[in-house]
């Protein structure tokens, strides 16, 4: 996984989106949570009881010296170690497209807590249609800086083709915090053709 934790918070809107989801005494869960910033900022700012779930051992490290609880753990997996409704909150920002199975992903983390904050990239962004429109190659982007070939990216999706998963999945959409690189107006109209990113507060619909 890219450790988008190398990066600064205040710079990550959807990072700031999701701390303004959180309450205080809240149990939150960072799946794929990098160094453990972001965790360190919820239990300092929001008063947050906080896990971090990590697969590279270099950011285990880092993650443990900044003061953040951590366990090992890929997101490929089942999760099966996490009790169902053991969090409020789970975070999963700009890493759904890198996992295998998107969709079993999703419906495991709606079992285990009460509600999750997931930031998708949106691939129906225009300059992205452009790009593949008027060079015919992949597109590249702030948010998708890799080659065809080198990205960790393998499943490409828009904020429509997420919202029509979620539905199939009987997972509720209760908050959209679409994020506009340029054009807030017509971001918040028309947010699959001008968000570069968006921030889905979902839940378990079978709850």
């Amino acid at each position: 996984m890219v450790d988008h934790r190398d990066l600064d918070p205040n710079r990550r809107r959807d990072l700031e989106i999701i701390a303004g989801l959180v309450k205080s005494g809240d149990r939150v869960l960072d799946l794929g949570c990098g160094d453990g910033l972001f965790l360190r900022d919820l239990q300092k700012n929001c008063g947050a009881s906080v896990l971090g779930l990590e697969i590279d051992q270099d950011s285990i490290v880092r993650c443990i010296g900044n003061g953040v609880p951590v366990i090992q753990g890929d997101l490929n997996d089942e999760l099966d170690y996490l009790p169902d409704g053991s969090f409020d909150l789970a975070v999963l920002s700009h890493t759904l497209q890198e996992t295998r199975r998107p969709d079993l992903l999703l419906k495991r983390i709606v079992q285990i807590v009460k509600r999750a904050a997931v930031s998708v990239i949106n691939f129906g962004h225009w300059r992205c249609r452009v790009q593949v429109t008027t060079k015919g190659k992949m597109p590249r982007s702030s948010q998708m800086p890799f080659q065809w070939y080198d990205t960790p990216n393998i499943h490409f999706c828009t904020l429509q083709d997420f919202r029509e998963l979620c539905s199939s999945l009987n997972i509720r959409i209760i908050g959209e915090y679409p994020i506009s690189a340029k054009f807030p107006r017509l971001t918040k109209i028309y947010p699959n053709l001008f968000a570069v990113s968006c921030v889905f507060v979902l839940e378990n619909g079978d709850k």
